[in-house]
């Protein structure tokens, strides 16, 4: 029972961690939200019942990518009568090139929170505030007693200030490699 609990939390802990990446291979694929929210649930079931096959946890996201990528598959054949869907040869083909740069954006995804986190407060929360749903510029610059245009500038600088430390980490990560 005990090892079982185990599984249960890594399988958990590994989903949590690489959700974002997958949900966002998934909507290379699939456009409305609420499929993607089906596609997403269908992986996590599928994962879920084949997690004790799994022999190297450090290559879920890529594991749980082929999952995805025959329940994209699935999904697009059940909806075939919608024209808003892909070829499946072309779908096939899109999903093969987004599997391969998986790894690489889960790796940009760890380098910007780090980066995020070296930020001053004041910045970092404006970042994050400025992408909130629900929350728009013009709201967010009437609170803070600025115009939209300035505060459009001060998240310029913040953003450039982001990428500029996942170069410059990336960089690094290329260096040791």
């Amino acid at each position: 029972m005990e090892a079982s609990k185990d599984s249960h939390e890594q399988f958990v802990a590994l989903l949590a961690k690489h959700e974002r990446v997958l949900r966002a291979y998934i909507r290379s694929a699939v456009r409305r939200p609420e499929d993607v929210d089906e596609v997403m649930q269908n992986v996590s079931i599928v994962a879920w019942r084949k997690f004790d096959s799994m022999t190297d946890t450090d290559g879920f996201a890529s594991w749980a990518s082929v999952i995805a990528r025959y329940e994209i598959l699935k999904f697009q054949r059940s909806c075939a009568r919608d024209r808003l869907f892909l070829d499946e040869d072309l779908a096939s083909r899109i999903l093969e090139e987004n599997e391969r740069e998986i790894g690489g954006v889960a790796s940009r995804l760890d380098l910007l929170e780090q980066c995020l986190s070296r930020l001053p407060e004041r910045s970092r929360e404006l970042v994050l505030q400025s992408y909130a749903p629900g929350r728009s510029i013009q709201g967010i610059a009437l609170r803070m007693g600025k115009s939209p245009d300035a505060l459009y500038q001060i998240l310029r600088r913040i953003r450039l200030e982001l990428m500029r430390c996942v170069e410059q980490r990336l960089g690094q990560e290329g260096a040791r490699a």
